[in-house]
């Protein structure tokens, strides 16, 4: 799952959000090294990415976009995903979507000191594009494609998927629909399960 996905699965506490949110980046055990709740969003952030890589509907949605995108086609599917949270959040959220994500960028910014470098840098630049909030326009889906195919320096060409989101968009809309009911079960339970192995140990 992309970004606004990992947000929303943490649930309401800030430091598990934070956590989720840098998980990316973070390599190995060197997660130990930060606040307890911010370690155990690097887990379940670790969970979803396990559990949404390896589920039969993700699959169906990537397997369309595999001949012309081959390995990308997983990265394109998180952030076709993030845009139907994005354009159905209601569905999900009681907190209006402009309110709920100005309130995790200040978070990321009141809590600036934790972040990687690597976020750091990022931070100003989702901020100023809003990100999270443009995921609901296919203009704003466009955008994000545009910077991961420069990122790949244009091998990937994932700049073009807009057309398979457009032309499968009903497809891909129920499969999301369907895993992301599951996905949240799964991401409840996981962070129950967290919570418990680190109260056994501590």
């Amino acid at each position: 799952m992309n970004f606004l996905a990992h947000i929303y699965l943490s649930g309401d506490n800030d430091m598990i959000t934070l956590g989720n949110f840098i998980a990316d980046g973070i390599r190995g055990k060197s997660y130990k090294k930060y606040p307890v709740d911010v370690q155990k969003g690097i887990l379940l952030h670790r969970e979803i990415d396990t559990f949404t890589d390896a589920h039969p509907i993700v699959r169906q949605s990537t397997k369309r976009l595999h001949k012309n995108y081959s390995h990308y086609s997983g990265v394109i599917v998180d952030i076709l995903y993030d845009h139907f949270l994005a354009k159905n959040w209601s569905s999900y959220s009681k907190t209006p979507l402009p309110e709920y994500v100005d309130g995790f960028y200040e978070m990321m910014e009141v809590h600036f000191e934790i972040l990687p470098v690597r976020i750091q840098k990022l931070m100003p630049f989702m901020m100023a594009d809003n990100w999270l909030l443009n995921y609901a326009k296919i203009e704003g889906i466009q955008r994000v494609l545009n910077g991961m195919n420069r990122r790949t320096e244009h091998v990937s060409k994932m700049n073009e998927a807009t057309t398979e989101l457009k032309k499968f968009y009903t497809e891909f809309e129920h499969e999301f629909t369907l895993f992301f009911e599951e996905l949240i079960a799964f991401s409840e339970q996981k962070l129950i399960e967290i919570h418990k192995i680190y109260e056994i140990q501590h």
